[in-house]
């Protein structure tokens, strides 16, 4: 009798791990978001150089400085990650995904597991809680990466260190590794609350599972989903996925060589990755010091002005059924109960302040209950112009609709921002293309 209960706790078990995965509406949820933080942040930032990477194939002496010397000066005096999740939410980030354990094996939380953590450094801290703490007051998801590899326990056991290049180097086949990613999961999924996010950043089997166990809400990003690193896919994806970019050519802090991305083109990214179903993980890599360098600063600064404009047009929202207009270059997203379409309309050069546009939206039906409107501006009034004409035009036609509209909210001094701007449009239905030719009486009756 006990054989048999123990074959079918056996057989039960299996079938749990078959069936773990993450729950339906918990990745609708995640969908929901949009926009996250990355933050990669290890001892090595003290010499700027590729996080825990450079262990790989590192020599003895190498690994003997890395591992014995950094932990030794790590010490962020001017770390205050409230000042961090403030700027985030700005931005219009609705989650976090914070490095506690990277490749190195390095432990960012007081872990009981190895010394090799943050509180064996004179900062002595718990960093993880403290960041965890700080977003959730701001009411933003909280997401933990976490590596399965870990190139320390490989220095202690004498095992070849590399990515996934020896069999050793899989937790399935090391039972001390496993033991040991397990230890710090449930440390981490036991004494900090709930988690929302979790990005395994290495083999997940046996681990993702294991977290389910633990919290079933937890949504697992990589591992269980497309998380494609410095690329948007050429066409939408089905089902959730994230798109994890940096806003330099490094994940952790960088000193030197390393331009980045303009406001523009971060912008776009996120335009792109919301009209194409994805959420975008944007990184930054703090300084040892603790701030946030002052490029990536800069840049949220400027995602957050345009956040405040047109943030509704990227969260809680779909795909619309044509993602993009490529004539025109307009992406569109839909509002998740589908009563409102966004059109993202470059500003800048190709839609100055103060000057009147018109759009014919090809694959949009309007009716009479058709409303448009453009995010953050009321198109009453332009700043110091009498008598001008400032109103939204709308008519729809044999190809489409009509929309004629004017850039008239003013956020620069010189009036030269450069991002995009966003139509909402309410109330209206899908036309496929088709080749009815518009006449030019049609658009010029509209404006």
């Amino acid at each position: 009798m006990n054989r048999i209960i123990a074959c079918l706790c056996f057989v039960i078990a299996a079938v749990n791990v078959l069936l773990a995965k993450n729950k339906a509406e918990r990745e609708d949820w995640f969908m929901d978001l949009g926009l996250g933080m990355f933050i990669h942040w290890s001892l090595d930032s003290q010499v700027g150089v590729v996080i825990n990477h450079s262990m790989a194939g590192a020599s003895d002496d190498y690994l003997d400085r890395f591992i014995n010397d950094l932990p030794r000066t790590f010490h962020p005096k001017r770390f205050d990650p409230e000042e961090w999740a403030v700027l985030a939410k700005l931005a219009g980030m609705k989650y976090v995904v914070f490095t506690s354990k990277h490749h190195s094996g390095f432990c960012m939380w007081d872990t009981k597991t190895t010394s090799f953590n943050v509180m064996n450094t004179p900062y002595e801290g718990d960093l993880m809680r403290d960041v965890i703490e700080a977003f959730r007051k701001q009411g933003i998801a909280i997401g933990i990466y976490f590596s399965p590899e870990d190139f320390h326990l490989l220095y202690e056991n004498d095992i070849p260190i590399g990515r996934l290049q020896h069999p050793l180097h899989f937790p399935k086949n090391n039972k001390r590794l496993m033991d040991l990613d397990k230890a710090q999961l449930k440390e981490i999924l036991t004494h900090y609350g709930k988690i929302d996010i979790l990005f395994l950043d290495g083999p997940a089997e046996g681990l993702k599972e294991y977290a389910w166990q633990l919290q079933p809400d937890i949504v697992v990003t990589r591992g269980e989903m497309k998380t494609p690193e410095q690329e948007i896919p050429d066409n939408p994806v089905p089902g959730p996925w994230e798109a994890c970019f940096t806003m330099g050519t490094d994940w952790q802090y960088k000193p030197t060589n390393d331009p980045h991305k303009t406001g523009k083109q971060v912008i776009n990214m996120l335009i792109e990755t919301r009209a194409k179903g994805g959420n975008l993980l944007l990184n930054v890599g703090p300084k040892p010091n603790g701030e946030i360098q002052i490029e990536q600063e800069a840049l949220l600064r400027e995602m957050a002005l345009w956040n405040l404009v047109n943030g509704e047009s990227v969260h809680e929202v779909r795909p619309w059924e044509l993602c993009r207009d490529k004539e025109d270059n307009i992406w569109f997203t839909k509002s998740k109960d589908g009563t409102a379409v966004y059109a993202f309309v470059q500003g800048g050069d190709n839609w100055p302040y103060g000057t009147r546009k018109d759009f014919v939206f090809r694959t949009l039906k309007a009716n009479e209950n058709t409303k448009v409107s453009v995010l953050g501006y009321g198109s009453e009034l332009v700043e110091y112009r009498k008598g001008f004409d400032a109103a939204i035009r709308v008519d729809s036609t044999s190809l489409g609709l009509v929309v004629s509209a004017v850039n008239g909210q003013r956020l620069y001094t010189n009036n030269r921002w450069p991002n995009p701007l966003v139509l909402k449009i309410e109330n209206v239905g899908y036309s496929p293309l088709d080749n009815t030719e518009m006449k030019k009486s049609e658009i010029d009756g509209a404006k």
